[in-house]
């Protein structure tokens, strides 16, 4: 086994290693912006539906040497709010890019019966029809690993399960009170069966909408509600990837970075690496931090006290500051566990010179030797190099869910909300991303439906760098992003032009 990891950590120091590593009804999906794809052949390649690149936009969009900035152009459709998007290709990383965006404006119609219909904003004008309900304004990033068939499809579908899983909601969002602790029988219209209250009264019982709140009794807001249906979206979306991953050619996993526009509030829900930051009036306010072996570290080694199964007994759960010597069993050496920040020493017993759950740091940290992300989207059939230990088990889909109100603020149009792959922030940090929006911004009109696209392009230019003989390089000469990069600006002073 040390020799297989061996290899393994071979293989990540030359860059070949891997990367940071119930489905709704047909008719619900929605026609948005980014709707319509279908689940490609194995090994196609696809950009986000709402760039509309023609043939040859694509070629250029797949060449690692030119590596061309992607963003939808002028005088097609505008996104949303008049989102900015932008997009660049690997140096070379990996065969295609394997980032994947999506952008939607979703209705969420109140479920009439168990599998009733749910449509897009742009597939249906029916509002006005009856239908009772609400719109959400969706974006989202992919940043696919060991292939890009995972992020096409969470892409794809994600929106969707969200959508499904708000269906239940509509009635209790929409009403001020409290939301109810226990549903009753009927959901769809939310009253209990006249005849199963008939009974219930004869038999003496109290129907649960009379039973006095009590003190003991948990308050429950309607932005947890939203919250829950996002987690269990994910939950359904990596189930779903599970399920279809043989038939659909759904190689490697996805990290995954959601904003979700709802009754005046951001919801931005993060699986990974990649980043969210809100920049208003200078300010910046982090909207998500990246899951790694180093930020879940505890987690992960609680996981595997619990579960030393899932470790093939060829790895220890303990961190140590380096790997350990057999010369040096029965010295004193720093470690630390599961329930610890800081460092302590232990004496060095045999299972320690296991490989340790959690190696390296910064970017280099890999768990098992194998994956350098710990929350995401598939990565179903990973497993430790040349080994049968999988790795899937001590992966969450869950994402951590973030909310900001916007009505507690007056914003500008200068205010934004800024998502991006990891291939953005390996480069450049949160002051460096304010500063290129804040300049970028001040040189265009505030009415300018375009600006938030010049910011996002700008801000992938400057993280991919300039081709020179020594590589990609930044304006300092530093290594530039050789990482696929993808970006949203969303402007938060108003929802600008829906399309």
């Amino acid at each position: 086994m040390l020799l297989r990891v061996r290899a393994a950590v071979a293989q990540l120091a030359a860059g070949l290693g891997a990367g940071p590593g119930a489905q709704p009804p047909a008719e619900a999906r929605g026609g948005g912006a980014g709707a319509g794809r279908g689940s490609p052949p194995p090994a196609a390649f696809c950009r986000p539906a709402f760039l509309q690149l023609t043939p040859e936009e694509l070629r250029r969009a797949d060449d690692h040497t030119g590596r061309a900035v992607q963003s939808p152009r002028d005088g097609r459709r505008r996104l949303p709010w008049s989102t900015g998007y932008a997009e660049v290709i690997n140096a070379g990383k990996s065969q295609h890019n394997e980032d994947q965006a999506c952008c939607e404006v979703v209705f969420v119609e109140q479920r009439p019966s168990p599998r009733g219909c749910l449509s897009s904003r742009e597939g249906g004008g029916e509002l006005d029809g009856g239908r009772k309900g609400f719109y959400f304004h969706y974006w989202a990033l992919f940043d696919g690993h060991a292939g890009s068939g995972a992020a096409v499809m969470a892409s794809e579908r994600l929106h969707l399960h969200i959508c499904e899983q708000l269906r239940e909601l509509v009635e209790i969002l929409q009403d001020p009170s409290p939301p109810p602790i226990c549903l009753p029988h009927d959901t769809q219209t939310g009253s209990a069966d006249p005849n199963m209250m008939s009974n219930a009264e004869d038999r003496g019982e109290v129907l649960n909408d009379a039973v006095p709140r009590f003190h003991l009794e948990k308050a429950v807001s309607h932005e947890s509600l939203v919250i829950g249906a996002i987690e269990n979206a994910f939950k359904h979306m990596d189930e779903q990837i599970e399920r279809e991953r043989a038939s659909q050619h759904l190689p490697g996993g996805c990290c995954a970075l959601a904003a979700i526009y709802l009754m005046g509030k951001f919801y931005v829900a993060n699986a990974g690496d990649s980043r969210a930051i809100i920049i208003r009036n200078g300010e910046i306010i982090p909207m998500s931090r990246e899951f790694t072996p180093e930020t879940e570290r505890q987690r992960l080694q609680f996981l595997a006290l619990l579960r030393p199964e899932l470790l093939g007994k060829e790895f220890t759960h303990l961190e140590f500051p380096r790997r350990i010597q057999p010369k040096e069993l029965g010295k004193k050496m720093l470690y630390r566990d599961q329930n610890m920040n800081g460092w302590a020493y232990k004496k060095i017993e045999e299972d320690d010179l296991k490989f340790p759950l959690i190696f390296g740091e910064g970017k280099k940290a890999r768990m098992m030797a194998t994956i350098g992300v710990t929350r995401g989207l598939g990565d179903h059939d990973l497993k430790v190099f040349s080994s049968n230990i999988h790795i899937k088990p001590f992966l969450s889909c869950f994402p951590e869910v973030r909310v900001y109100d916007l009505t507690q603020y007056e914003h500008c149009p200068d205010d934004v909300l800024v998502l991006g792959t990891d291939g953005l922030w390996d480069v450049t940090n949160d002051k460096e991303v304010a500063g290129v929006v804040m300049e970028v911004l001040t040189s265009y009109e505030p009415n300018d439906p375009c600006r938030y696209t010049m910011v996002a392009q700008e801000l992938v230019v400057r993280s991919r760098g300039v081709l020179k003989e020594r590589g990609w390089r930044l304006a300092n000469d530093k290594l530039g992003s050789g990482d696929d990069i993808s970006v949203f600006v969303i402007p938060l002073g108003g929802p600008g032009n829906y399309t």
